[in-house]
């Protein structure tokens, strides 16, 4: 979090007095986040990335995806499966359990080979 905290201010080009005063607390506490000192509270994490336009999840590094809120799936509207971005969106199950990458691949190459049977009649 500290790594993006830190990116995020230099990207916007704000200083960490402009934050301290956003968050209203201490230059000093808002610097002590940065450089690792000090860690803040939940509600604070909750309002740097409100003041960031961000998520909790891209803040705590659990995301590489900075726009908040995600971007979502349009609804209808198809989705490659052998896409890896587009995957790593979102999960999918059978029977209540993820996939793995290894049974997606399983079921790519069994929806290709099923339609290559009915396109050759084979």
């Amino acid at each position: 979090m500290l790594t993006r905290v830190a990116e995020l201010r230099k990207s916007k080009k704000w200083s960490m007095q402009y934050i301290a005063d956003q968050l209203e607390i201490a230059k000093s506490t808002y610097a002590g986040y940065e450089s690792g000192y000090r860690e803040p509270s939940l509600d604070t994490i909750k309002k740097i990335a409100e003041l960031f336009k961000t998520s909790v999840d891209y803040l705590l590094e659990r995301t590489d995806n900075q726009h908040f809120p995600p971007e979502q799936v349009k609804e209808n509207s198809p989705m490659e499966l052998t896409d890896q971005t587009q995957l790593a969106n979102i999960q999918l199950t059978i029977d209540e359990k993820i996939l793995s990458p290894e049974e997606l691949y399983h079921f790519i190459a069994f929806i290709r080979s099923k339609r290559e049977i009915e396109e050759n009649g084979i």
